[in-house]
């Protein structure tokens, strides 16, 4: 068995049985039965369709690609294999964030779908960090897909496009499935398509999702939400996720699991991972920089307890330090305090809350700084929250 080789990737090989039954689906995973078309040239063989420049290849006899050693097709098998495959369509749009339609895009494509960008216009669309990329579709000439997937980024131009909105409406009425990535769930909310459904997007946005769209539930535990046609995704990276379980309610599971290991993704669909029921997301915003010069040394945690380390320079003595912080603390998490800080200006100096969570169960939070041993005006704060016992 051959599988198409691509730069600085390894041939994957699948069992037969797999390639079949993806064959059946009308998806390619590398392969496409060898066999002919009844309309096919007698006497032409061709690479199986992946979007290379040598799929345009016609070879007069059997054999393997010269350029990427395939196996080749007849002609006409390669052709029915090709009107077959399931359309994946990715809205681009100025902004749009790279991983968050790359990452499906990647998943599809390794799933055999045939994916293409579409976009108001053909004018190339600058995604956030600056790659520039040229759609292959408009709206008004774009194939109609069997998912659609819509990104998130630098979304406030296509919440308020009228265009993009009916576009995506229209397209969604005749998808097999509709699914955003981060903040793209904006877009799908802005057009009304979550109405009276659960939905998630980013960490960050999760609240003001909830505030600007009243009619949808917005969860925050969750990696991806499947209402049927339309699922949503957390952020970036949770669009690879979720591409995979609609590869896996198109293929089936046995195929998404395939897909994942040919891109070397540890998907683990039950593992109850998601960003936004982190606890870090309790810790408020500080204005550092007005304390000193610091650096994150450390944060970790999991969704009922999280500590930050930071590590920094300042003039301030320790006691000064820890009543600026508890200040900050108070006045932009709105913690209240139950355990002053005490000023020592070379000793350890702690701090102690008590406050409601997100979820209105009560947790604290404790903060302590510390001069560094034998380092002038250097610190180490250590921030921790917790559920309360």
């Amino acid at each position: 068995m051959h599988a198409k080789r691509f730069p600085g990737m390894s041939s994957l090989v699948l069992p037969a049985v797999l390639l079949t039954a993806a064959a059946a689906a009308g998806v390619l995973l590398g392969a496409v039965p060898d066999v002919a078309s009844a309309d096919a040239p007698s006497g032409h063989y061709v690479c199986p369709p992946w979007g290379l420049p040598c799929d345009e290849a016609v070879y007069d006899a059997p054999g393997v690609c010269k350029k990427c050693g395939m196996k080749l097709v007849e002609q006409g098998a390669a052709a029915q294999a090709t009107r077959a495959r399931t359309k994946a369509a990715i809205l681009i749009f100025d902004g749009v964030q790279i991983i968050d339609y790359t990452g499906p895009y990647e998943v599809f494509g390794a799933a055999g779908f045939d994916v293409y960008t579409v976009a108001e216009t053909r004018a190339p669309v600058t995604t956030s960090m600056g790659m520039t990329v040229v759609p292959k579709f408009t709206f008004a000439d774009a194939p109609q897909p069997d998912v659609l997937v819509v990104p998130g980024g630098g979304v406030y131009g296509a919440r308020e496009s009228k265009a993009t909105l009916k576009w995506v409406t229209d397209t969604t009425a005749h998808a097999r499935h509709t699914m955003s990535v981060c903040n793209g769930a904006f877009i799908l909310a802005s057009a009304g398509l979550l109405d009276g459904l659960t939905a998630t997007t980013t960490s960050g946005l999760i609240e003001k999702l909830q505030a600007d769209y009243p009619k949808t539930k917005v969860v925050d535990d969750r990696r991806f939400v499947d209402n049927g046609k339309i699922i949503t995704t957390a952020g970036l990276s949770s669009g690879i996720d979720g591409a995979l379980h609609v590869v896996s309610r198109i293929l089936g599971n046995g195929t998404a699991q395939a897909v994942a290991l040919r891109e070397e993704y540890d998907w683990r669909p039950r593992s109850g991972f998601a960003r936004a029921a982190l606890a870090d997301r309790l810790i408020p915003q500080l204005d550092l920089p007005a304390n000193g010069q610091w650096n994150i040394e450390s944060t970790q945690g999991g969704t009922d307890r999280w500590e930050l380390v930071l590590r920094g320079s300042s003039d301030l003595t320790t006691g000064a330090l820890a009543e600026q912080f508890s200040r900050a603390l108070a006045t932009n998490g709105k913690w209240t305090s139950v355990q002053p800080a005490k000023s020592r200006p070379t000793q350890l100096v702690t701090s102690g809350w008590r406050f409601r969570g997100r979820d209105g169960k009560d947790w604290t939070g404790s903060l302590k700084i510390q001069p560094v041993s034998g380092e002038s005006h250097q610190y180490t704060a250590t921030l921790t929250v917790a559920r309360a016992g």
